[in-house]
């Protein structure tokens, strides 16, 4: 049964969205509604901040997603649905919003599926570069009396292996991964990408050195080795994916494992050498100097230009895109001149949202602006965009202005960072030489300038004003138990290694909208009750529970992030909604080893979502942790 105040606030929703005839479909999972519309500009968005017990919304990945919290939700969801809104599952959601996105879109969707699986291992390769321009530099040698001249030949050796074989073999790893993500077999793609770097063809480095001559097909085709090719690997992939699934649908499968794969290979094989390669080298090698030309604009324009727009590409969803420009300049180049402009853009979210968090009297919003300082300043921006920035606006547009002037700065002083995707703090790895204190001078100035604007723009009372309001109109917190509140000791529910929250790749998790907590990445897969009491939520989709305490500690579990889209695969549940729990009981267990073989990330994630109801939650284990030792503290 929908209760009133469920079915007013299910009608608040439906009219901030633009109305019923605005609505493509909605769904929900564990803490928030999803909802795509048709048109954006009927979406009113200041509604959507004011919607009763709604704790904050923010769009991306083509749809708008307002939080509300576990438990809530669900009475919301069915309100709606109550309304007579259309409603779908998650992952059915996920579709439309793509669908929703055209072409340009889904291409920005694919190529982020391509890439970023193989972004850990040019990571890697980055910070061996810079580990070898830090054990090379002469001042480091002279330490142990020894000259450039004196390094080993081995050392030399095996360095070269360490930081060339991901860009040597580049096009493999490219093509295995595309021949994933568009329903291919990888090993054909593995194959396909050995085909295009193979030691029978002259290299590309020695063709553009010229020691040696392309090979000549047909008296106008010129093949050579693709070493560090991104796109033709990437056209081949997507080919030769397609073609095989269109030979396994005509082939009888008496013969398909025979024919299949030859076929595929030798045509596939032939169009990479003499078609795709040629074809897509050029066109790649023209994304190459457009990104170097903008970079090298005179008097530091391009980094102007690049760091002023870092931060709202990466608002739009569109920065999966620029790594194909990262990875090429490193085959290229062996440098990133882009990373360090990225840095200072970053570093300059974080330094608004501190100065949001040290000007604002609202103890929520020091809750959010704070930890999410310190998550961009590690690397990750959503919670400090979505969390605190946009929503003042200003902010946003000085850590744009920030970006810009780091970015300006960057580019005056020539930075280049060794490899790509770890920037500010984490960034250090990659100046491991002597553009180090630059590195760590432009990340400063990007932040200061952020953070000046910021402090010195905002009176406290425009910033309280404006945050009283939202606050109170968002906050009318109901009591759903008689139950008193009292001290008590949460203990882990999964063993593991303990994350800061801050780290969870979520903004609403990372940015504490729905409460204090803790993460554990983990390391077995039964997942047990941290307390003793009442399971509150039991989701049919067995991936998050909910447990109200005997103490009266709300608590929400949540295993990965984004698993409801799987529909339980990967989990079982041994409790049901209303049940009495015991603490050390068995919630349920689930497959975490396979959520990341499925590209999900599996960390658990603990909120105590009544943290208001306490004055300090702190957590109580370091480092590694087992089921049932004490996590977090709760004091009134």
């Amino acid at each position: 049964m929908v209760s009133k105040e469920n079915q007013q606030i299910a009608k608040q929703v439906i009219s901030a969205i633009g109305g019923q005839d605005n609505v493509v479909s909605f769904a929900h999972c564990a803490t928030r509604l999803r909802v795509v519309v048709k048109d954006r500009s009927k979406v009113d968005e200041e509604k959507l901040d004011n919607i009763n017990k709604a704790k904050g919304h923010f769009f991306t990945a083509g749809q708008y997603q307002i939080i509300f919290g576990t438990g809530i939700v669900n009475d919301v969801y069915d309100a709606v649905e109550n309304e007579g809104v259309s409603t779908t599952s998650k992952s059915d959601l996920n579709n439309v919003a793509a669908e929703q996105g055209g072409l340009f879109q889904k291409a920005i969707r694919m190529f982020a599926d391509v890439f970023v699986p193989i972004i850990p291992a040019l990571v890697a390769t980055g910070l061996f570069m810079g580990l070898k321009g830090l054990i090379t530099q002469p001042q480091i040698l002279d330490l142990f009396g020894l000259t450039p001249k004196a390094i080993p030949t081995q050392f030399n050796t095996y360095f070269s292996i360490l930081t060339a074989t991901a860009f040597d073999f580049l096009p493999v790893l490219v093509c295995w991964s595309a021949f994933r993500v568009f329903g291919g077999t990888p090993i054909l793609g593995i194959l396909l990408g050995l085909m295009l770097v193979n030691p029978a063809l002259p290299s590309a480095w020695d063709v553009a050195q010229g020691n040696a001559h392309a090979l000549m097909f047909f008296g106008f085709i010129p093949v050579a080795g693709y070493q560090a090719s991104v796109l033709p690997a990437f056209i081949l992939g997507y080919l030769g994916a397609k073609f095989e699934k269109w030979i396994h649908n005509h082939i009888p499968n008496s013969i398909d494992l025979i024919v299949t794969p030859f076929v595929t290979l030798l045509v596939m094989s032939l169009v990479g050498l003499m078609l795709v390669g040629p074809i897509f080298r050029t066109v790649e090698q023209v994304i190459l100097h457009v990104a170097e030309w903008i970079v090298a604009l005179p008097y530091g324009i391009g980094g102007l230009l690049w760091g002023g727009i870092n931060q709202i590409i990466v608002v739009t969803g569109l920065h999966h895109a620029l790594n194909i420009v990262e990875i090429q300049l490193l085959a290229n180049t062996h440098w990133n001149p882009v990373n360090p402009i990225s840095s200072a853009s970053i570093a300059a979210q974080a330094g608004a949202a501190l100065a949001v968090g040290l000007k604002i009297k609202s103890s929520k919003m020091k809750q959010i602006a704070f930890p999410s300082t310190v998550s961009a300043l590690l690397g990750i921006t959503e919670p400090a965009i979505y969390g605190v920035n946009l929503k003042f606006i200003k902010p946003f547009i000085f850590a744009c202005i920030g970006g810009a002037t780091g970015g300006f700065l960057s580019s005056i002083l020539n930075l280049r960072a060794t490899g790509m995707s770890i920037t500010v703090i984490p960034g250090v790895l990659l100046f491991l030489n002597n553009q180090l204190p630059l590195y760590i001078l432009v990340c400063l100035v990007g932040f200061g300038v952020a953070f000046g604007l910021t402090w010195v723009y905002y009176s406290k009372k425009s910033f309280d004003d404006k945050d009283s309001d939202m606050i109170s109109a968002k906050n009318n917190p109901t009591d759903t138990t008689n139950l008193p509140v009292n001290n008590e000791i949460i203990s882990a529910p999964v063993s593991g290694s303990v994350e800061s929250l801050s780290k969870v790749n979520d903004p609403v998790f990372s940015n504490e909208t729905l409460g204090k907590g803790i993460a554990i990445i983990p390391k077995d897969d039964k997942i047990y009750s941290p307390v003793s009491g009442t399971i509150t939520v039991a989701y049919p989709t067995k991936h998050a529970y909910g447990i109200k305490s005997e103490n009266g500690a709300e608590i929400l579990i949540h295993l990965g992030i984004d698993t409801v889209n799987l529909h339980g695969e990967c989990f079982t549940s041994n409790v049901s909604q209303g049940q009495t729990i015991k603490k050390g009981e068995l919630l349920g267990t689930f497959d975490y080893q396979t959520l990341k073989k499925k590209g999900y990330d599996s960390t658990v994630i603990i909120i105590i979502t009544n943290s208001d109801e306490y004055s300090s939650i702190d957590k109580v284990t370091e480092g590694i942790v087992s089921t049932q030792n004490s996590l977090l503290s709760l004091i009134l």
